[in-house]
């Protein structure tokens, strides 16, 4: 299990039989999604050095708490539900027996997230404005969408993606881009509402809030094993749940009236 979680791990950094090309076409695809989707919330944060901290700290922190936290807990919850059911009821049941796998997604990566926003929190006296708490949250959640997206848009080239694919099967070869895509608004969004949660002195119930969206997100691929859904089904549900989060995220930002002005510094 240990060999699991360190080739995981690796594998965010060390990309074998991948062209430098393919390497760079990656991170600018990244940059572009995060870039598109951080620019409507309309902050400057990124022009102070803490907040690369905060993006940064948040992309290697959850990064190392999927390989070494998630993953084995899955595995163990896996194997324990297989040895008490057998394999064949465990995979008719998968509807019910895969909900706490998807639950640890959410419940690992939301809060691995949020451990450099709660230590921004903190430095500033446990009180900051409610659209800081939105703001770091968001930039939280860029770090880890643009590690992510780089991460799954590499192995997508390692695994022989080429432009002839789109042509000989038409746009459902770009599904991963897709679903990548909408992944980094995800991100960036859960964050951002669970950021501004905890600034409002609701943390631990915004971060809950935050984990049930990731976990219902990634619910569609369970549907997707038990054949409920077809690859089309999941990258529209993807997109839909990012849309609607981030449409909240934003209206938190622009919706609601800002307390009392709080230094980004």
């Amino acid at each position: 299990m240990l060999d699991l979680a360190v080739n995981f791990f690796l594998s965010g950094f060390v990309y074998p039989g991948i062209l430098w090309n393919q390497v760079l076409l990656s991170i600018g695809l990244g940059l572009a999604f995060g870039a598109v989707w951080f620019a409507p919330y309309w902050t400057p944060i990124l022009k102070k050095p803490w907040a690369w901290a905060v993006l940064a700290g948040s992309a290697f922190l959850t990064w190392a708490a999927v390989a070494f936290i998630q993953i084995p807990l899955q595995q163990m919850a896996g194997n324990f539900l297989v040895d008490q059911f057998g394999m064949e009821t465990y995979q008719s049941l998968i509807l019910l027996v895969g909900i706490p796998g998807i639950l640890l997604t959410g419940l690992v990566q939301e809060g691995a997230k949020l451990v450099p926003v709660v230590v921004c929190w903190w430095r500033k006296g446990r009180k900051i404005d409610p659209k800081l708490g939105l703001a770091i949250g968001a930039v939280a959640g860029l770090g880890l969408g643009l590690f992510e997206a780089v991460w799954a848009h590499n192995n997508i080239f390692a695994s022989g993606w080429g432009w002839e694919m789109v042509q000989s099967g038409g746009l459902v070869a770009l599904a991963p881009f897709w679903e990548r895509f909408f992944a980094v608004a995800a991100h960036i969004a859960f964050s951002a509402i669970a950021g501004w949660g905890l600034a409002k002195g609701w943390g631990w119930q915004f971060y809950l809030i935050a984990a049930v969206l990731h976990a219902f997100l990634n619910y569609s691929v369970v549907l997707l094993y038990a054949g409920y859904f077809t690859v089309v089904a999941l990258e529209i549900q993807t997109a839909v749940i990012a849309a609607v989060v981030t449409a909240a995220a934003l209206w938190l930002r622009w919706g609601e009236p800002s307390g009392p002005a709080v230094s980004e510094t």
